[in-house]
């Protein structure tokens, strides 16, 4: 992550904002912050301080308890829920079955991932053609089902 002109003081350069820039950045295992500045300012030294301070107080806490950082791993159903919310997800998992399109989709779903992507193929190229014709009805309902079948894709 960069922060550019690091060294402007102001509310998004104050001790505490850089704190919490560079501790979204360290969520990650690999992450790096670069702080971008002709100078470094009191708020940059503070909170470089306060990072370090606090790195060195992980580190022993991982070296106490024997813990290797690591990434967070969550399937997708999970990050679905945590991005859409868990009714949106529970409904995109079993959106179709009022219509009477929920058959069509699991059959797709039965003939492996390849039938699947070759329906998408056809339905964009459907979609396209009932755009181009003004039907947006139809290329709406098409878009729809390419929704469903590509999030039934990512669960399955």
């Amino acid at each position: 992550m960069a922060i550019l002109d690091a060294d402007k003081e102001g509310f998004l350069r104050s001790h505490r904002s850089l704190i919490q820039t560079a501790g979204r950045a360290a969520r990650n295992v690999n992450s790096t912050v670069i702080m971008y500045a002709d100078q470094v300012t009191a708020s940059m030294r503070s909170a470089i301080d306060e990072m370090e301070r606090r790195r060195r107080k992980q580190q022993q806490h991982n070296r106490d308890y024997q813990i290797t950082p690591q990434s967070v791993r969550k399937r997708i159903q999970e990050s679905l829920e945590s991005v859409y919310g868990e009714a949106a997800a529970k409904e995109a998992a079993t959106a179709g079955a009022a219509d009477g399109r929920e058959d069509e989709l699991q059959q797709l779903l039965a003939r492996g991932e390849r039938a699947c992507e070759q329906a998408i193929r056809r339905w964009e190229k459907e979609m396209e053609k009932a755009a181009r014709l003004l039907d947006f009805e139809r290329a709406a309902e098409l878009r729809d089902k390419i929704k469903k079948l590509r999030t039934e894709l990512i669960l399955a």
